[in-house]
């Protein structure tokens, strides 16, 4: 199953832009995609459904066109988790997605923001158990990722909730933003593919790290290729 970002772009090549100039020092609030940066991954969702033998390779191009919601594309991903027709348990899922390793230098690059007194949160269209847990071992104090629901029984029930739309989490950054009274161009946000562009361009400081497609490294300010999460630690030192 293929990464999004290797289909046409039918609505975010707009939204690449040439880089920018430096616009901030004094980084306080550093905000992380969660697959590809802080995981090994490309994908928790496609992770999941390599275990399960199933695909979403049928909402991929509906979504990327418009015709569905980020919502219904969640509720389509997590109604084919099943096993003897029934939807999973919710620890089933957990166990599943807690073999997902971190990327290489990732515990290192938040221990050292965090002594830095630097705020740090997680902005991933993924899924919320993954990112909670992630967030727990790292020490990442916000956390904004999408909902799979569980019923009475503690399994899935098929539905989801919408936290982050994939194109647009820059509303989650400009929500954190305010909560914590914490300028945008004193935010960096760190991202891998064309879905964070929106994230990168509102915040002073924009970050490719480990980028899957060009587009995200021409909306940065610091491209970072190497797979090693404290190459950013160098990266960040002029604006702290």
């Amino acid at each position: 199953m293929k990464s999004m970002c290797t289909y046409p772009c039918y609505r975010y090549n707009k939204v690449a832009a040439p880089n920018r100039k430096k616009k901030t020092k004094n980084i306080s609030l550093v905000f992380f995609d969660m697959d590809g940066v802080l995981l090994d991954t490309v994908s928790s969702w496609r992770y999941v459904h390599e275990y399960f033998g199933t695909t979403n390779e049928r909402s991929i191009i509906p979504y990327l066109r418009g015709d569905i919601d980020y919502l219904e594309f969640i509720r389509r991903d997590v109604s084919l988790w099943k096993k003897n027709n029934q939807h999973v348990k919710k620890t089933t899922l957990e166990n599943i997605m807690n073999t997902i390793p971190f990327i290489k230098g990732t515990k290192e690059t938040i221990s050292f923001l965090h002594h830095c007194g630097i705020h740090t949160a997680i902005v991933s269209a993924g899924i919320n158990l993954l990112a909670d847990r992630v967030a727990r071992d790292l020490g990442i104090e916000y956390v904004f990722a999408n909902e799979v629901t569980v019923g009475a029984d503690g399994r899935l029930t098929g539905e989801g909730v919408l936290h982050v739309e994939l194109t647009h989490k820059d509303k989650n950054v400009k929500e954190l933003s305010q909560k914590l009274s914490v300028p945008l161009n004193a935010c960096a946000a760190v991202g891998n593919s064309c879905f964070d562009i929106s994230m990168l361009e509102v915040c002073g400081l924009g970050i490719a790290f480990n980028p899957e497609d060009a587009c995200v490294e021409h909306s940065a300010d610091i491209v970072i290729k190497e797979k090693d999460l404290s190459r950013l630690i160098p990266a960040l030192e002029s604006y702290i």
